[in-house]
C-alpha cells in the first residue's frame, strides 16, 4: 500500500510540474539573456540539445538552470576578453555536458552524473563579432570540446556542477581573442 500511494505521489508531483510549464523546455522558457552589455547570449531550442536528446536521464537533463547559468558565465568571460568599443553576439546551438548518466549501475544511482574521461564536454557556439561602427569584423561557428578535461582538472572549481564547461569556454575564449581581428 506504501509503495503505490508513493508512486501516486511521485507521479502526481512530475505531472504537477510539466503543467506547470517549469523548466528549460516549457514554450514560455526564455531562450536569451536579457541585454546587457557588449556581448550578447542566445541559444537554440534547448530540445534540440545533445545533452538533452541522448541523455539516459532526460528528465534531470531538462531540470535545473544549468544552462542560463552557463550563458551568463559565457558572457562575464567573452565581456573580459573582448576588446573596449567592440560587440558580440553568441548564440549556444548545442551542447553537451561532461559525463552522463550510468543508469544500468543500479536503481540508486539511475540519478547520478557519471564523470569519466569518454563522456567530454561539448559546445558548439556561433558569433559574430563587430568594431566600433557596428561592422561585422568575424562570424563563425565553433565546435568546442576539452578530451583532456579529467587529465587538466584543477582544484579550483572542485565543487561547481559545471567547472569542466567553464573551463572549456575559459580556453576557447583565449584561443578566439587572443589577436585582434583584421578588419575584413
Amino acid at each position: 500500500m506504501h509503495a503505490k500511494l508513493t508512486a501516486l505521489a511521485l507521479t502526481l508531483a512530475l505531472a504537477g510540474c510539466a503543467a506547470t510549464g517549469d523548466g528549460m523546455l516549457a514554450a514560455d522558457a526564455p531562450r536569451a539573456l536579457p541585454d546587457a552589455g557588449p556581448v550578447s547570449v542566445a541559444w537554440a531550442d534547448p530540445a534540440t540539445f545533445t545533452e538533452l536528446r541522448r541523455s539516459r536521464n532526460h528528465l534531470d537533463s531538462s531540470r535545473g538552470s544549468w544552462l542560463t547559468d552557463l550563458a551568463k558565465y559565457l558572457r562575464k568571460r567573452a565581456e573580459t576578453q573582448l576588446p573596449a568599443s567592440e560587440r558580440l553576439q553568441l548564440t549556444i546551438v548545442d551542447i553537451d555536458r561532461a559525463g552522463d548518466y550510468e543508469p544500468w549501475r543500479s536503481l540508486h544511482r539511475q540519478d547520478v552524473r557519471i564523470v569519466r574521461d569518454i563522456y567530454p564536454p561539448r559546445m558548439t557556439v556561433q558569433y559574430k563579432r563587430f568594431d566600433a561602427s557596428g561592422a561585422v569584423v568575424a562570424e563563425g561557428e565553433r565546435k568546442i570540446t576539452d578530451p583532456g578535461f579529467l587529465v587538466n582538472a584543477s582544484p579550483l572549481h572542485d565543487t561547481d556542477p559545471l567547472r569542466y564547461e567553464k573551463r572549456m569556454i575559459d580556453s576557447w575564449l583565449r584561443r578566439e581573442f587572443k589577436e585582434p581581428v583584421a578588419n575584413l
